[in-house]
């Protein structure tokens, strides 16, 4: 293989995209520090390539601050606005602004006998390849999802394209929204990383609230509390405080929820025992998000009392799952390295251009 060494350095997005779409998959969390490398790296090999450019003398240099001015001016802003409209993650649209400063122009590849990518679109910015492939990728996901379904005899049109049912009890690993409320189903349930929260805010667990739903629900039940985390996977309260706080991390929901834990004299989460709790207030819900920071990925009191009396009493509950976006978006690069622009290729293959 031949290449520029600036398309050579470009080819670390895919180990480091590969272990982000792991990690999301995992913990719906990735690092906002894992992009920092990548963005240094992308401003370096931009300068880099400007030069070759600058002179502007002719048609391809100037072609070249065109495809880079719609890269970081046009795909870059719409990760943007993705994510203020909830559509993407924080770490989603992170990556892709990443990749927008990293790959604003298409790399080539030489080997013997031909070149790669092979597809390469007429507008030429690489960004944008990527984002089209990440989305014709994501648009699979519900036919998968409905797929597995029908394989499992969920049959609830049109709930087998955007959840699965799965046993309460492995809420405590899940990740993405309860599909159900006490009304019906609903895209707009309460959080499951939420619920985690409530739960180590309460030092229970799921099997706990289930024994003793009535206990749980009055108010007068509040005790103790503790700190709640901010609902990942694996996290305790009562877990070694870290070196860190969570501030770092974005969740698939785009909300740097995470705390530093406060810790005792031992290095555990300190309870906070002061608790003030109105005689009215079920399962002590407002006094919850009260004493945290943040709304609890949108959650407020009435969506929480709701969560909470669907997984006391039922065995299984419909989830939205969400889709981890880092996970198309990685495979999408990983095609527009080799094949190129997935859209371009098929308008091409059926005469359209």
């Amino acid at each position: 293989m031949f290449a520029s060494v600036p398309d050579l350095l470009r080819l670390a997005v895919l180990p480091v995209l590969g272990w982000a779409a792991w990690r999301d998959v995992e913990t719906r969390r990735v690092p906002s520090r894992t992009w920092y490398p990548l963005v240094a790296l992308g401003v370096l090999l931009l300068m880099w390539d400007a030069l070759g450019h600058v002179s502007m003398a002719t048609s391809a240099d100037v072609l070249f601050f065109v495809r880079v001015a719609i890269s970081l001016f046009l795909v870059a802003p719409i990760a943007y606005i993705f994510w203020l409209l909830g559509g993407f993650g924080g770490a989603d649209a992170k990556a892709l602004i990443t990749i927008a400063i990293l790959l604003p122009t298409f790399p080539t590849y030489y080997f013997a006998g031909f070149t790669l990518p092979s597809t390469v679109t007429t507008l030429g910015v690489f960004s944008m390849t990527v984002l089209t492939n990440t989305v014709v990728l994501a648009a699979v996901y519900p036919l998968a999802l409905a797929g597995r379904n029908l394989l499992d005899g969920d049959v609830r049109f049109p709930v087998v394209f955007l959840g699965r049912r799965i046993d309460v009890s492995a809420l405590s690993t899940a990740h993405g929204r309860l599909f159900e409320t006490p009304d019906g189903f609903s895209r707009n349930g309460l959080d499951i990383d939420a619920l985690r929260m409530y739960l180590r805010w309460r030092g229970a667990n799921l099997a706990d609230l289930r024994a003793d739903p009535d206990g749980f629900r009055d108010p007068e039940s509040i005790g103790a509390t503790y700190e709640p985390t901010d609902g990942a996977v694996g996290v305790e309260s009562d877990s070694p405080v870290p070196e860190t706080g969570a501030a770092d991390i974005d969740t698939d929901g785009g909300t740097d929820e995470g705390t530093a834990l406060a810790s005792d004299t031992n290095g555990r989460a300190a309870a906070a025992s002061d608790t003030d709790v109105g005689a009215d207030d079920q399962w002590g819900a407002e006094a919850f998000l009260d004493s945290i920071d943040g709304t609890a990925y949108g959650t407020t009191p009435e969506k929480l009392r709701g969560g909470l009396e669907i997984v006391a009493d039922q065995n299984d509950v419909w989830i939205s799952p969400g889709i981890p976006f880092i996970v198309p978006m990685f495979v999408g690069t990983l095609l527009a390295f080799t094949y190129g622009d997935v859209v371009f290729g098929v308008l091409g293959a059926l005469g359209v251009l």
